[in-house]
């Protein structure tokens, strides 16, 4: 018999990687992911990716968090926001004066993927109690820790809940299916501060100390649907 283990409560993409995402009610998802996620990304002249850290694929570019985007029903053309939350006319000039680097532009995703890890990341809202519980003293919300899907698990769930659907199959009412994998591994983007959200570097000490710095539940698509809010997921 399937177990449900919770709703989706929020479901979030992120069209330009590494910058605030836009909040959904709902999203078709495929083997890439959701829909326009990450579909864009800020490409340096050696063809790294702005990131909040620095890597074979990803180069560290400070600011990008404080920026959003949005897609609306459009995949051809990102809107990027400035820090207020304006849309910027041009972003490939903007970024150039805004990151202060003449070698940067808006790009879409061609053969190298956009994502850091596996595409889909969901969160339950047990775990997301728990690091507001831990660490009392710094604003906490989902945009910390960018899933694409908070689910609303029910009372009395542990914290780090999700370590225990790895090597399951979710299935949403929908119709997706998600192979759920292994958790996130977080860095110091968790205390990165961000519109509304203050620099608070002790929200990865206290993942740290309590679950290896590792939180969320990574998972590929295994059946194309549609995500909305309120739809059941259920362990197969």
């Amino acid at each position: 018999m399937a177990e449900i283990i919770g709703v989706v409560e929020a479901l979030w993409r992120y069209p330009v990687k590494s910058t605030g995402g836009e909040r959904m009610d709902a999203v078709e998802v495929d083997k890439r992911g959701l829909a326009g996620d990450r579909l864009y990304a800020v490409r340096d002249g050696d063809g790294k990716f702005g990131s909040g850290k620095n890597t074979r694929r990803f180069r560290r570019m400070d600011g990008l968090l404080r920026l959003s985007s949005r897609l609306g029903n459009r995949l051809d053309a990102p809107e990027l926001l400035d820090p207020l939350g304006t849309p910027v006319a041009d972003p490939d000039a903007f970024l150039r004066a805004y990151l202060q680097r003449e070698d940067v532009q808006l790009a879409r995703e061609d053969a190298v993927s956009h994502f850091d890890q596996l595409p889909v990341s969901v969160l339950s809202t047990a775990t997301l109690d728990w690091v507001r519980r831990a660490v009392p003293s710094a604003i906490v919300d989902e945009r910390r820790f960018r899933p694409n899907i908070l689910l609303r698990t029910p009372p009395g769930t542990r914290p780090f809940v999700e370590d225990d659907w790895f090597g399951r199959e979710g299935r949403v009412k929908g119709g997706a299916g998600l192979a759920f994998t292994r958790s996130s591994e977080r860095c110091a983007m968790t205390g990165t501060a961000q519109p509304s959200l203050p620099h608070a570097p002790e929200i990865l000490k206290a993942i740290a100390r309590a679950h290896d710095t590792r939180l969320d539940a990574l998972a590929e698509v295994t059946h194309p649907g549609c995500l909305r809010v309120g739809d059941t997921v259920s362990l197969t």
